[in-house]
């Protein structure tokens, strides 16, 4: 004798060894022995039980679900009355076990109640479970289709329009999402493999700015209908004032430009004039909502994303042939660099010269120096000439002059339209670099000062001990040698900057309400989003620059570099951006010294960069 039980959800046979009220004992079809419940078992049987539960399989296959639910009513049943009431007849045994499998194989149509029995779902919760079906079975055959569509390297339209998500934050439940990872798993290779061969990115380049933009830019770098400011009308500066900015050839958001005229009594003015959009930018208006947003204009090799509208920037930028709005402030010297009288204005000023560091720095730099005031190589070459002695004489005020400094340098990543990499080089502290910041830092600390004096909050840059860091009120920082510093030079740029310059703008027109309180809300809660978000801009650079780098070393064959110790094995890489981390750095070698390393495997997809110590470098003569 034999039995026909389920065990599992799956029913199956078994030779009967002995049997009692409440189990039997039986053989399995693969001669293993279990005791199973009487519960589990619905029928005995003699004959050949694997034909038995063949045929029952097939029968089972036959049965025509609708008509089995509609012959069921509405009250519970077993197994064999449904077979009963299906058949018409007395069923046999192999067709009351093929409705049985055909009730368990229908939960839609039959719920379960307990062994054997069940009931006929309602008609109306039939329909919406057979509705739910159906939808689910389109998705899984839509499903199927991007699947094999994206593994023979195509990317249908409705997977492209979600793959950033795809690719950077996931919704796992989502249809494209899972055909896109059922097509990576079954090549086995990543999403980023796979985003590739389908031409969703064209490379790790994309793909790290994909995430970077998803993540800090979740609506798109475009700025919609931003209306373009309306310039407010400003008194001239006096006709006398010519100024002149010094940028990178790619500088477009030219935020400060310098002015010089030698009065009477050997008196000198500097004019420092900064670009003025906080004056056309209402409170909690759009435009005040982006700079909030954005915080920063993020930069990174051959791109950048602009805090403000390119309507904006033009309007404000310090574009040579044109008189700008600005904030400036006029310091006046005497001979020897003493300040002797400061003011500040609101006003147009004329701008006569964009001066471009490559086109300038051949005839002003520290290795053949900065020229004769009596022999101009560029425009206001002389003016410059005047501003490094009074920068150098700022920097010896302040305690920060170094007479002959360790050169370092800071490196760039360039492309050019075919996409070579080229690695552009800068003293850190040049002669031009000299003037330019120490004129900011001058007018950064002196505009600082003001705000703390009428006791009106802003971003200041602190720096009491320890790292510097961003505070609504102000403090001395120890850096610089400074009792106060804030930033007001980049507003074209900057959050912070336009915050401080809107602040400034109450002092300098007294028409005009400071736009935040000392202790205003908005004010603290720009302090953390700049500090967060200017960091993770500056990572972002920093992880493209990187990936750049590796690609510089592939293209020139670098076999090997120098590089300073930072700690343990992590250096600093001379020639290009890049901090990696090289094998073998003896310990006694302390931070800050110069080794050579060989160079022993680049993968710029991979961004890794296999670096061995060869032998420390001898640190270069004193000067």
């Amino acid at each position: 004798m034999h039995i026909f039980y389920e065990e599992g959800g799956q029913f199956k046979t078994a030779a009967v060894v002995q049997k009692n009220d409440s189990t039997y004992q039986a053989d399995t079809a693969h001669g293993k022995r279990v005791k199973i419940k009487a519960a589990n078992v619905f029928l005995e049987l003699d004959g050949d039980a694997a034909a038995f539960l063949a045929q029952a399989r097939a029968e089972a296959d036959t049965v025509d679900i609708p008509l089995l639910w509609e012959v069921s009513g509405t009250e519970e049943f077993t197994a064999a009355a449904a077979a009963a009431e299906y058949y018409g007849e007395q069923p046999s045994k192999a067709q009351t076990a093929a409705v049985l499998m055909a009730l368990y194989d229908a939960p839609l149509y039959f719920h379960k109640k307990a062994k054997g029995v069940f009931k006929a779902a309602p008609a109306d919760i039939l329909q919406q479970a057979l509705a739910a079906a159906e939808r689910k079975r389109q998705i899984e055959a839509q499903i199927e289709q991007w699947r094999s569509e994206l593994l023979a390297g195509q990317l249908p339209a409705a997977v492209a329009a979600e793959i950033r998500a795809i690719l950077h934050q996931p919704d796992k439940q989502s249809p494209a999402y899972k055909a896109f990872a059922a097509a990576a798993d079954s090549q086995k290779i990543s999403l980023y493999e796979l985003a590739k061969r389908t031409g969703a990115v064209s490379g790790l380049p994309e793909y790290l700015q994909q995430r970077f933009e998803y993540r800090y830019f979740p609506q798109g770098i475009g700025f919609g209908d931003v209306s373009a400011p309306q310039l407010p009308l400003l008194p001239e500066a006096d006709s006398t004032v010519r100024a002149f900015s010094v940028d990178d050839a790619s500088t477009t958001e030219i935020d400060d430009a310098l002015s010089v005229r030698h009065l009477d009594n050997g008196i000198t003015r500097v004019g420092i004039h900064i670009a003025a959009p906080a004056l056309a930018v209402a409170a909690d208006s759009e435009i005040e909502k982006i700079i909030m947003q954005r915080l920063s204009t993020v930069y990174f090799p051959a791109g950048k994303i602009t805090m403000l509208p390119e309507s904006w920037i033009s309007a404000f930028s310090l574009d040579e042939g044109a008189l700008r709005p600005a904030f400036s402030a006029y310091f006046d010297f005497d001979g020897d660099f003493n300040l002797l009288n400061v003011s500040h204005r609101i006003e147009r000023v004329w701008i006569e010269h964009n001066l471009r560091i490559h086109a300038i720095e051949p005839y002003f730099n520290s290795e053949t120096g900065i020229g004769s005031a009596d022999a101009p190589q560029f425009p206001f070459h002389a003016e410059m000439i005047w501003l490094h002695g009074l920068a150098q004489g700022l920097q010896k005020q302040r305690d920060r002059y170094e007479e002959n400094p360790v050169k370092k340098y800071d490196y760039g990543i360039e492309l050019d339209e075919t996409g070579r990499v080229s690695v552009s080089k800068r003293e850190r502290g040049s002669p031009i670099d000299t003037v330019v910041s120490e004129m900011m830092i001058l007018a950064n600390s002196t505009w600082a000062q003001m705000l703390d004096e009428h006791q009106l909050g802003g971003l200041f840059r602190v720096q009491p001990s320890g790292r510097v860091r961003m505070a609504t009120q102000a403090d001395t920082h120890i850096g610089m040698n400074l009792s106060h510093y804030g930033w007001f030079t980049s507003p074209l740029r900057r959050a912070a900057d336009y915050i401080n310059q809107k602040q400034l703008q109450s002092l300098l027109n007294p028409d005009c309400e400071p736009r935040f309180s000392a202790n205003d809300a908005m004010l603290f809660a720009a302090v953390s989003n700049f500090d967060n978000t200017y960091n993770a801009y500056r990572d972002f650079q920093n992880s493209m620059e990187a990936y750049w780098s590796l690609v510089y070393l592939q293209q020139e064959n670098i076999s090997e570099i120098n590089a300073q110790v930072l700690k343990e094995d992590l250096v600093r890489l001379e020639g290009v951006p890049l901090v990696a981390r090289a094998a073998g750095i003896p310990a006694e070698i302390p931070p800050k010294s110069t080794v050579k390393l060989a160079v022993t495997e680049v993968d710029s997809e991979q961004q890794f960069v296999g670096l061995r110590y060869l032998a420390p470098v001898a640190p270069p003569p004193a000067q």
